[in-house]
């Protein structure tokens, strides 16, 4: 039996973090990012990720921290 879930998720990061996090993977997005976290975690068949509010790629980061 298969179990579907759905959940809402908000969590805070530093600067620094956010921007290393990004920029360690060419063209990663947060989405992609905490997909990846997800399907290694629990190996699951499929994730949807969407970010709601806040820069969901480094490009968007930079946009909105002013760099």
């Amino acid at each position: 039996m298969n179990v579907r879930l759905k959940a809402t998720l908000e969590f805070s990061i530093t600067e620094g973090a956010m921007e290393d996090a990004l920029a360690e993977y060419d063209e990663i997005t947060v989405e992609g990012a905490i997909r990846e976290v997800l399907d290694k975690a629990i190996a699951v068949d499929d994730i949807k990720v969407k970010v709601i509010e806040g820069p969901n790629t480094l490009e968007e980061y930079d946009q909105q921290s002013g760099s």
